[in-house]
């Protein structure tokens, strides 16, 4: 049955996550033809200016659903094939076997194999996934880095591989992504940011919501605090930052609304058709950069619960800034919300993130919104 919206329910639990130690955080859940809009905490820790529910804000990984898009509308009309290998558009970078065995489809769901290129590109995160061994000296170094999307992925391919293509579980990597992005540009003619702005973002009419042309973010936003697991006290703001490490991987920014929008549409077979909705929905094993093992299509993941209805969506994370945005299957109702502080949780003796305030009351606030 669905649930109606508490707002006032909606309002502590988010007010909740602040005082658990947010400095800021903002949300739009939608009810069938209701909408709650919320805000709590500030946008600047040192000027306290608020935040508030219609700021713009770099939304990470959440882009990979819109360049997944933009794939599936060019397999549509066949001038991609979803399980055609990448060595046949791209063989200079993807050479030889893993070329011809790495598909299209194996990008999209990260079962290509191509290890992630961030700790080659960074030189502090080397050590990861042992995050006690990595540091976040990098994040300043390459503030105003632009790297070119070529090097990047030269550095995935390099690198030993994480799997088999088509191998299961699959590994999730940026690799795979800034290939699609490439991808993009070779069968279009022109840069992947530029189609999908035009074919994904446009087509859906989201006015707020863009590819970065500079290092800054337009229109009003909030700062975007990273903490790298207590290695920055205080967290250090990185709202100012390249975005051409992540590309159509990870660059994008936009609102909540405009999420919420997008995912709507995209899910009622207004952005690609229902076949090509239930190519993305189709998942595999893989495990995520956190280290755990999530089900995860073509761009998209589902999120469940023991016995509630499953969420579709994503959700992204860039210095300082995360971003989720889900929606109920049948469409009836969705949730995005964007949180300015990242890597909030401290290491153990093992180097372990240990557990904190915030996750419980996110996770608090992220039941309240999607199941009531």
């Amino acid at each position: 049955m669905q649930k109606p919206l508490d707002t006032a329910e909606l309002d502590a639990a988010l007010e909740n996550v602040h005082r658990a130690g947010m400095p800021g955080l903002f949300a739009e859940v939608r009810a069938g033809n209701r909408v709650w809009r919320g805000a709590a905490g500030v946008a600047d820790v040192d000027t306290g200016r608020p935040v508030t529910a219609g700021l713009r804000h770099r939304v990470g990984s959440i882009t990979k659903t819109f360049t997944a898009a933009a794939v599936l509308r060019k397999v549509e009309n066949g001038r991609i094939g979803l399980d055609t290998p990448i060595g046949h558009y791209l063989p200079r970078l993807v050479p030889g076997e893993r070329g011809d065995a790495i598909t299209v489809r194996m990008l999209l769901d990260h079962t290509s194999g191509l290890a992630e290129y961030l700790p080659f590109a960074y030189p502090s995160l080397r050590a990861f996934p042992d995050l006690a061994k990595t540091g976040p000296e990098s994040f300043e170094d390459h503030r105003f880095t632009r790297f070119d999307p070529v090097d990047l992925i030269g550095m995935g391919v390099a690198a030993p591989a994480v799997g088999t293509p088509g191998g299961a579980p699959g590994v999730y990597s940026n690799t795979n992504y800034l290939l699609l992005g490439e991808l993009l540009e070779h069968v279009t003619g022109i840069a992947a940011e530029k189609h999908i702005t035009q074919d994904i973002i446009e087509r859906a009419g989201l006015q707020d919501t863009g590819f970065p042309a500079g290092t800054h973010v337009d229109g009003p936003h909030s700062r975007l605090y990273e903490a790298w697991f207590g290695m920055i006290d205080p967290p250090r703001d990185y709202s100012v930052f390249d975005m051409s490490w992540v590309g159509p991987a990870a660059s994008l920014v936009s609102t909540v609304a405009d999420l919420n929008r997008f995912f709507r549409l995209l899910h009622a077979g207004e952005i690609v058709s229902r076949s090509s909705l239930e190519q993305m929905r189709r998942t595999v094993p893989v495990i995520s950069q956190e280290g755990k093992l999530i089900d995860y299509g073509l761009g998209l993941h589902p999120v469940e619960a023991p016995g509630q209805a499953t969420f579709w969506g994503h959700g992204g994370t860039v210095w300082g800034g995360g971003a989720i945005a889900v929606i109920r299957a049948d469409g009836e109702r969705q949730l995005a919300v964007a949180l300015n502080l990242q890597r909030w949780n401290r290491l153990d003796a093992a180097g372990v993130p240990q557990p904190h305030p915030i996750d419980r009351a996110l996770a608090a606030f992220q039941q309240v919104a999607m199941y009531g």
